[in-house]
């Protein structure tokens, strides 16, 4: 819809204009493309289809241009509709003719699939930084508090004691897939689409080679038709980013909670919380619940493109223009949540003494008792049996298990023994001495295989 007319008797209804611009948002791809430019320049005078005065003019004209970007002196036009069409445009005002060149051997279809891959790769170097970043506030947040215990939960009803530490790992676990997930959808990201023109490549002596090679990807398209109506490579970092959200989400609910007055295993720094505008004594964990809101937009943004993308004949169809805006919006939510979580866990504050109480309420030992039982020699389902049957008559009566006597014990079996009361939350920890455990000394292991693994491993 642009001033590309050459078909037309009359220009573009202004409504129709309006409505498939693209520039307003794909300006930000304006680096990728002038960098794509810049290469594919190159490559036409390698092959001596430019001259090489005629690519230095282009190539010196697209760096001016790109600095006017920068400098934000640049003029974008509307009426030009996208990024691409305003960087040619101002290229042959300042070239003239010779600007008219670059796009030789190029569609545009084949141009806005390399800067997607190209902004795709970056976001996914970024999105792997930004997790380690969050993994070494856990790591830094659990190595110093390796101490506190913590009721673990199930059906969020306290189950066993377990390190606070265990429990900051398995975030640290998530989001290393998370990670891993980024890294592998980067390998089909890693593919040139450039020379693949429209539809069924160019009838020019190109060497998409050296354009590969140039611009940094491990290899070239292999179907000129796929290349240009691929978007699989952006489904892909949106599937990852909607996992990596969730398990963001799913941290932001335990800070929610766990800053309550009714857990208060922690408080949220000042900086990351906000007042109430009617109750003054109110400190809101608002960070972590936008969070949660937040993830259910970039679950939006895989939908909405898998949407697009679900009837598309081959090749390439304006539909594709919408693989941008959502794409570019689930890019910066979960860049930004990552970020800001950095900063939020880093500056948490933990209450071991509220934690511990909380552990010592709710009958957080009986498995514990449970497995003493099968120890003596009462089959499991046996001891199951009998210590819920302690429990509830603890219950009934208002006692915690270390109130029981032993008379009170052995009315449940006559396997308790006066040693029963080395069952305790510590000797809890320890029996879990194997790999995954939250034993003392495996979590302290654990820890160190984490930092290993945030000091060992570049992006």
């Amino acid at each position: 819809m642009s001033h590309i007319r050459g078909r037309f008797s009359k220009d573009a209804d202004s409504r129709a204009a309006s409505y498939t611009a693209s520039i307003h948002y794909d300006r930000r791809l304006y680096a990728h493309d002038i960098a794509g430019s810049i290469v594919h320049a190159r490559m036409l005078a390698h092959q001596g289809i430019l001259t090489e005065q005629e690519a230095g003019t282009i190539i010196g004209a697209l760096t001016e241009i790109r600095e006017e970007i920068e400098r934000g002196t640049f003029q974008f036009r509307p009426d030009l509709e996208n990024i691409h069409m305003s960087i040619e445009a101002r290229l042959i005002e300042k070239v003239g003719d010779t600007g008219g060149k670059l796009h030789t051997a190029r569609s545009r279809n084949d141009q806005v699939a390399l800067d997607m891959r190209l902004y795709t790769r970056e976001a996914t170097v970024e999105a792997i930084a930004a997790i380690r970043g969050l993994q070494r506030a856990l790591v830094d947040l659990a190595e110093a508090n390796i101490p506190v215990v913590i009721p673990g939960y199930t059906h969020l009803q306290r189950a066993q004691p377990v390190l606070l530490a265990h429990h900051l790992l398995a975030y640290f676990a998530m989001l290393e897939r998370d990670a891993a997930r980024f890294r592998d959808s980067r390998k089909r990201t890693d593919v040139l689409p450039l020379g693949s023109g429209a539809v069924a490549g160019v009838a020019y002596d190109i060497d998409r080679d050296f354009l590969a090679a140039e611009l940094g990807f491990d290899r070239v398209s292999e179907n000129s038709i796929d290349a240009v109506s691929d978007r699989d490579f952006l489904l892909e970092y949106l599937a990852a980013a909607c996992v990596c959200m969730m398990h963001l989400s799913r941290l932001a609910e335990e800070v929610i909670l766990w800053s309550s007055a009714e857990f208060d295993f922690i408080e949220i720094d000042d900086a990351y919380a906000t007042g109430s505008s009617i109750m003054p004594q109110k400190k809101n964990p608002d960070v972590a619940e936008l969070a949660r809101g937040k993830t259910g937009r970039v679950y939006g943004s895989l939908v909405s493109l898998l949407t697009v993308m679900k009837g598309l004949p081959l090749a390439y169809d304006r539909d594709l223009q919408e693989d941008k805006e959502s794409f570019f919006d689930a890019v910066d939510t979960l860049l930004a949540t990552l970020e800001v979580f950095t900063g939020m866990v880093a500056t948490l504050r933990v209450k071991p003494e509220s934690a511990r109480r909380a552990v010592s309420q709710g009958y957080l030992l009986a498995t514990d008792l449970a497995d003493y039982l099968v120890k003596k020699g009462e089959p499991f389902r046996g001891a199951h049996d009998a210590v819920a049957r302690l429990a509830r008559y603890a219950t009934e009566n208002g006692k915690t298990l270390e109130d029981l006597s032993l008379e009170e014990y052995r009315r449940f079996s006559p396997r308790f023994e006066e040693d029963v009361y080395r069952v305790t939350v510590e000797s809890s920890l320890a029996a879990r001495d194997h790999v995954g455990g939250t034993a003392p000394g495996r979590v302290r292991h654990a820890l160190a295989d984490a930092r290993k693994t945030l000091e060992g491993k570049t992006e």
